[in-house]
């Protein structure tokens, strides 16, 4: 950390009396070394970090922070004041402030550095010798980790942890303090003897009374910056776990990369805290655990306090409820190692597409209203720069179709863009967008946006596993990676693949155009299969995006609008038959799904199709057989009907902006009763369900009634009775 802090970063006096003055005292120190290359914009980017959250911890300690395109390599500044300053700790005023700089894409190494520095901020040794330094020189020394504070056991482990860190970085090894920051990439925590290993020296602890082992732990913690709240957390709930007796292992999410957690490490654990303030990455993983879920601050704060409220949980059998990956995109859900290329490929692409969605959304609905309010010609009208006025219709029209349209514009660009996300974390955005952008103007649509965003991401992928000097790294993620990458997506997108995926679009629209008569039906019913059989996931995404992508233009072909019709229609099936069936049978359903049932009535009339999940989760072998079903009748009929879509969602909400709206209501119609009925049937073959449990029989697919730990043949006999 020799080259991070230096005696003329220190200010043993600071005279500040408000957090603003103290940050811009300690950074005029940072410029006037040529650190920070624009003040103002510096101070501006630290201000908008602290409205996010007051970084004053408990003891005294202020921890102002920010990533800033305008810091040239990570730095750090300290200062000491009389009177104390204000940065919204609990317990009153910060005397000691450190206020770290780390450059936008900052090098992993001294990242490392800065938050061994953090985790040793938890120690009262090391803040006593930094309020008793004398001279500006040996306090920056203690803040290196050259001297060690008396009784400060963890200033010379963090300074060897760093030290290590940094020298594999250099070496091209696998450490955090190497990562490139996609955890995609990162290898996992193993555990030996399946036994659960204590992070950063945690302690085993006493064994229990009884000769049990201690109770385990996982924790996560993580902050918007991921530079110092992170890793305080992390060791203040380490530190809390020793004097407590039990087991805690903690995955830091922080700037540095972070390693992930074997999961046999988190089968083991009795319990789960999640110390976080920005979403954590891959949490179904630790579903079914009993879960403490807070704020990062609360694990520095009160680690003892979460660590009780884990054990109590665990005590009273309070568990997480498994569940979808609460909006995480696929890099956030980076699998392990041994993922085939296949699995690989699907999250990729599904990263992109989540993404695009909420375009083709509301690009697609503004563009329907437009039609809707200001007729077919609306794609005819002037800008609206030129021309609007407030009180025709027209104008108001045109608004919303020009509206709409800029943001279709986005919609290969940001597919590419996060197809890269998804395989290089965020090195992989600046290619993948200019990739996408290319694809546009060669007109090689969506096939040329895929193409372009695993491109871009094998390019960065690429680029990452050079080794590079460590001079070099700071300027890695800011200008290297995003300089070659780019100019390799353009290399090939302009002159080697972009001519020949751009044929293959134009030979698909062709295709698709042409489709009439029989050919049509069938497509129909093959996209209603699709819709159908996985509600919602990648077979779900890939009609759905088959058929968004041919109404993602200006004046798109009646062909183009009837798929989208035909893929809304058979999307709204699952939902709304498990409601109609829940409702005129709702003895075949328990308790739980009646009640899921109320619910998909409105989940389904908004085309959601993920509100049939419920039921094909608990009774895959019926409920799934009978929606495909369902899903191939609509899809087939809205064809047959000529039924027309502008919009890409919507449900029933959007009808007044369907061609042919009452035949296509006869199609969902049509159905919604075929899923019912086959539904009906199927789950009447197994009889009748319990209160609270799946029903029974020699039908179910699904274990023995509830409450009844008896054999089959037990439970028939009793029905038979």
């Amino acid at each position: 950390m020799s080259d991070t802090i230096t005696a003329d970063l220190v200010d043993l006096d600071l005279s500040a009396d408000t957090k603003e003055a103290a940050a811009r005292a300690l950074a005029e120190r940072m410029a006037a070394r040529g650190r920070v290359t624009d003040l103002e914009g510096f101070l501006a980017d630290v201000a908008a970090r602290e409205a996010q959250m007051p970084t004053g911890l408990d003891g005294g300690i202020g921890i102002p922070h920010c990533r800033s395109a305008h810091v040239t390599e990570p730095t750090l500044a300290f200062g000491r004041s009389a009177a104390g300053i204000d940065f919204g700790a609990p317990d009153g005023p910060a005397d000691l402030i450190f206020l770290i700089a780390a450059p936008a894409g900052a090098d992993d190494a001294h990242l490392t550095l800065l938050s061994a520095l953090a985790r040793r901020l938890m120690s009262t040794e090391f803040t006593d010798a930094l309020r008793a330094a004398t001279d500006a020189e040996h306090a920056a020394a203690l803040i290196r980790g050259e001297e060690t504070a008396p009784g400060d056991a963890t200033s010379e482990g963090a300074a060897d942890e760093g030290a290590a860190d940094e020298g594999a970085a250099s070496d091209g090894g696998a450490s955090e303090g190497a990562a490139s920051g996609n955890a995609a990439d990162e290898g996992a925590v193993t555990v030996p003897d399946d036994s659960v290993a204590a992070s950063a020296g945690a302690a085993t602890g006493p064994a229990a009374p009884d000769g049990d082992r201690p109770f385990r732990i996982v924790a996560v913690t993580s902050c918007p910056t991921g530079i110092a709240h992170t890793y305080m957390a992390a060791e203040s709930l380490e530190t809390a776990g020793r004097e407590a007796g039990v087991e805690i292992v903690v995955e830091t999410q922080g700037s540095a990369g972070f390693t992930r957690l074997d999961p046999a490490v988190i089968a083991a654990a009795d319990g789960v805290i999640l110390a976080h303030d920005v979403p954590v990455r891959d949490k179904q993983r630790f579903a079914g655990k009993p879960t403490v879920d807070t704020g990062v601050k609360a694990a520095i704060n009160r680690p003892a306090g979460l660590i009780g409220e884990v054990r109590d949980k665990a005590a009273r059998g309070e568990t997480t409820a498994a569940g979808p990956a609460d909006g995480a995109t696929p890099v956030e859900r980076a699998g392990t190692d041994d993922e085939g290329y296949g699995t690989r490929l699907r999250r990729w692409l599904m990263s992109g597409v989540s993404y695009m969605v909420p375009f083709v959304a509301a690009g697609g609905l503004l563009i329907a209203l437009g039609f809707a309010i200001g007729g077919y010609e609306i794609n005819e009208a002037p800008s609206v720069m030129d021309h609007f006025v407030w009180t025709q219709a027209a104008s108001w029209g045109a608004l919303l179709f020009q509206t709409g349209g800029v943001a279709f514009g986005f919609l290969v660009p940001v597919l590419a863009g996060y197809i890269a996300y998804g395989m290089a974390d965020r090195p992989g955005l600046v290619p993948g967008f200019v990739g996408g952008a290319i694809s546009l103007t060669i007109n090689a649509g969506f096939l040329g946006g895929l193409a372009a965003g695993l491109i871009a991401g094998g390019a960065v992928l690429a680029i990452q596993k050079v080794n590079i000097p460590a001079a070099l790294r700071g300027i890695m993620p800011v200008v290297v990676i995003p300089l070659i990458s780019s100019a390799v997506v353009g290399f090939l997108m302009f002159v080697v693949i972009g001519k020949p995926i751009a044929e293959a679009q134009k030979g698909m629209t062709d295709w698709l155009n042409g489709l009439t008569g029989a050919n049509a039906v069938l497509l129909g019913a093959l996209l209603g299969l699709m819709m159908c059989f996985d509600l919602g996931g990648p077979v779900n995404k890939v009609a759905y995006t088959f058929a968004t992508a041919g109404i993602a233009v200006a004046n798109p072909s009646d062909s183009a609008m009837k798929v989208m019709a035909a893929v809304m229609a058979a999307g709204m099936v699952p939902p709304l038959a498990m409601a109609l069936a829940t409702t005129v049978r709702g003895r075949l359903f328990n308790r739980a799904e009646r009640e899921n049932g109320k619910a998909a009535w409105v989940l389904g009339a908004s085309f959601i199709s993920e509100g049939a999940i419920p039921f094909a989760a608990a009774d895959p072998l019926r409920v799934i057989p009978a929606s495909m079903a369902g899903g191939a009748v609509t899809g087939a009929l809205s064809m047959a009907f000529d039924a027309t879509l502008r919009a890409p969602h919507g449900g029933i909400f959007v009808v007044p902006l369907i061609g042919n709206p009452l035949l296509y209501l006869v199609a969902i119609a049509a159905g919604v009763g075929v899923t019912t009925a086959l539904v009906i049937v199927l789950k009447g073959l197994r009889g009748a369900a319990g209160p609270d449990g799946p029903a029974t029989g020699e039908g179910s697919a699904l274990a023995p009634a509830a409450g009844g730990g008896g054999t089959r043949k037990e439970t028939v006999a009793a029905r038979t009775v």
